[in-house]
């Protein structure tokens, strides 16, 4: 049910709102004016992109060894600190157009506030995914708390970051922005406005851009679909040049500094920091802090918030041992404390014009 407002004149200011969304989801590109692609729409796509992986996915040897060492969860004094993760769940702030104001909702669930609009990246409200464990922290937004979701962004299929119980509690004519490939997940469940990207690709909605970057992982939702749809990460950047860069899943590589490089003057950069024990298993997909700390220098960003950990045990490593290692690897590269916004679940932070 649409939100009801009480006052003529914000019935009036969500009209005009509305009538901008609606204008059209254009795309752009970030070196040249001219559009490169018609804007939503399914595409024409390769029957796989696994020449776009950094690294071959493990073979038979690598799983037969997982299976032996058999290191899927933290040991019992690994999940002793459960109890202490950080959550505190608070109002959304107030914003205007002006404002970006970034909330974490969970794992790798952001709600953004970018040039006027709310943007839920990658959303998952589920208390349990398939394959995992049910979250050892709640999610920190009720998602009656949200107000109207303008857009949503997906940055691969896996079940923690594309959740179908939480898509379908959206209107079916959300703005959507997948990964190329994907689209057809999103109009086979009804979803009417699907914009499908490639890498370096951008599309603009209400005033804000969104471009599709690289990302060091894969894509896999079935025993019959590896590969079949691409991954990557996405910035958000409103009218006044100010920018959000959302990693999404994945390792460490040489796509930080070039999406550095393309997109400077990153304000904020939300790196993953969790799944990464063992790393013979994960290094090639996943950050351990260390490199998030690397990939958030690398980018040039002014800030980094962690994400991907904290909410569900998909690794080995002690529950908490994200936060301090990132805290530790954050001091020793002498960047200066009051950037590194790590954030409890649910907690919120502005970002100053």
């Amino acid at each position: 049910m649409q939100q009801t407002w009480q006052t003529q004149g914000a019935q009036e200011a969500q009209q005009v709102q509305e009538a901008q969304l609606q204008t059209a989801v254009r795309p752009v590109s970030p070196h040249a004016p001219a559009p490169p692609h018609a804007p939503g729409g399914i595409r024409r796509w390769p029957k796989s992109f696994a020449d776009r992986l950094t690294a071959p996915l493990p073979g038979l040897r690598a799983f037969a060894r997982f299976a032996r060492e058999g290191a899927l969860r933290p040991r019992p004094d690994g999940l002793a600190d459960i109890q202490r993760l950080p959550y505190d769940p608070g109002p959304l702030p107030r914003v205007d157009a002006g404002t970006v104001a970034v909330t974490w909702a969970g794992h790798a669930s952001w709600v953004l506030r970018v040039g006027g609009l709310t943007v839920l990246t990658d959303p998952v409200w589920s208390r349990k995914i398939l394959g995992t464990p049910a979250r050892v922290t709640p999610v920190g937004v009720a998602w009656s708390a949200l107000p109207r979701v303008d857009a949503v962004v997906i940055s691969h299929n896996h079940y923690d970051h594309l959740d179908a119980p939480t898509l379908r509690r959206l209107p079916r004519d959300t703005p959507v922005f997948v990964p190329a490939g994907l689209g057809r997940w999103f109009t086979r469940r009804r979803f009417s406005r699907v914009t499908e990207l490639d890498w370096w690709e951008g599309a603009e909605l209400g005033g804000v851009r969104f471009d599709f970057v690289p990302a060091h992982h894969w894509s896999k939702r079935s025993l019959l679909d590896t590969c079949r749809t691409l991954w990557g990460g996405w910035l958000l950047t409103d009218a006044r040049g100010q920018r959000v860069y959302f990693a999404g899943d994945t390792g460490y590589g040489h796509w930080f500094e070039r999406i550095g490089a393309r997109y400077p003057g990153i304000d904020l950069a939300l790196l993953p920091i969790g799944a990464y024990d063992p790393r013979w298993w994960l290094s090639d997909v996943h950050c351990d802090p260390e490199e998030a700390v690397r990939a958030a220098i690398d980018l040039g960003a002014r800030r980094m918030a962690p994400m991907h950990w904290g909410t569900f045990l998909l690794s080995a490593e002690p529950v908490l041992e994200p936060l301090t290692r990132v805290r530790t690897a954050w001091e020793k590269a002498g960047l200066d404390r009051e950037d590194l916004w790590d954030l409890p679940v649910g907690a919120s932070r502005v970002l100053a014009a």
